[in-house]
């Protein structure tokens, strides 16, 4: 189903991108609303850097139909591009322009105080360095102040976080969250999926150059991540946990074998099992959760859609 809301940044229709024989985006369909986070994920070759670069007005569609802020990404691009911030793949710079007079060359009369952006992304200190000088991390950071630089409407990000240690990825999901949060609209391709989880409003998840489905990461794990579980020892003897057990919401098995109790149903069951053992004073050492995440449920999306043809889930639109 087609979601018609009236507030689309981006609306696709039918897009069709091939090269040579192989066709990389297959009639795809795509809303992405003002104030949203969304992600696009899925294996290498599934038509997500594709997807976004015609959105961009870099390559020309094959097939189909894009409206970006209302423009046309080849027909309007001059007037498009102000509108847009983005960090791809393959961005690249002069080595030896400093990270300075990037700031200087890229930013319009509405650009941001560069050096508070360089100072937010741990950059203060290379604003005299070439960028030839600067460690791949660093890098994709000054990409990022570049693509927030001119506060667009619309940023489009491509695997943002790649070669940022867990310090600096935080700092930036920080950041980008922020984006959200003052009304700009993010389009984020990646294959980190806790980043997904972490950013996103809403998840895509692609194949072949089709959606397999979308929704919250919370959707996407209750339809195709699998079962939440409980473990824990209890010991041997007469007791009626296991019984209560099985009545709590949520729960769809619950197993005993040499001790140990097993608690299988929906991640609710996490909290209801804790709040049972802690109402009967015990709550044991060795419990452990094996909690299903989207990584688990993307993985499932393309284990099961063998087909390259196959069709859009239940909560595609």
């Amino acid at each position: 189903m087609t979601n018609h809301r009236s507030d689309a940044v981006v609306t696709v229709r039918g897009l069709r991108k091939s090269y040579g024989s192989r066709v990389v985006v297959d009639h795809l369909d795509l809303d992405v609303h003002a104030g949203e986070i969304v992600g696009l994920i899925g294996a290498n070759g599934a038509g997500k850097t594709t997807t976004v670069e015609c959105i961009q007005g870099l390559r020309r569609p094959d097939a189909g139909m894009l409206r970006v802020l209302d423009l046309d990404p080849v027909r309007d691009a001059d007037r498009l591009r102000p509108l847009l911030g983005s960090q791809l793949q393959d961005s690249a710079l002069p080595d030896r322009l400093r990270v300075g007079e990037a700031i200087e060359l890229f930013a319009t009369a509405r650009a941001r105080n560069g050096d508070e952006l360089l100072a937010r992304f741990g950059l203060a200190e290379r604003r005299r360095s070439a960028f030839a000088a600067l460690s791949g991390g660093e890098r994709q950071r000054l990409f990022l102040v570049l693509a927030l630089l001119n506060r667009p409407r619309l940023v489009i990000l491509d695997e943002l976080t790649q070669g940022l240690d867990p310090s600096a990825r935080r700092d930036v999901w920080a950041a980008v969250a922020q984006l959200r949060d003052e009304g700009t609209t993010v389009l984020l391709v990646t294959h980190e999926l806790d980043e997904a989880e972490a950013l996103c409003g809403r998840v895509i998840a692609m194949r072949a150059g089709r959606v397999l489905d979308q929704g919250t990461p919370a959707e996407l794990m209750a339809r195709h991540a699998g079962r939440a579980t409980v473990r824990f020892g209890w010991g041997a003897g007469p007791d009626d946990l296991a019984s209560t057990l099985r009545r709590l919401p949520g729960v769809a098995d619950v197993t005993e074998a040499g001790g140990r109790i097993a608690v299988h149903g929906e991640r609710q069951v996490i909290a209801h099992v804790g709040a049972e053992l802690v109402r009967r004073g015990r709550v044991p050492a060795d419990l452990d959760v094996d909690v299903p995440d989207l990584e688990a449920a993307l993985l499932h999306l393309l284990d099961t859609a063998t087909n390259p043809a196959v069709p859009v889930l239940t909560g595609a639109r």
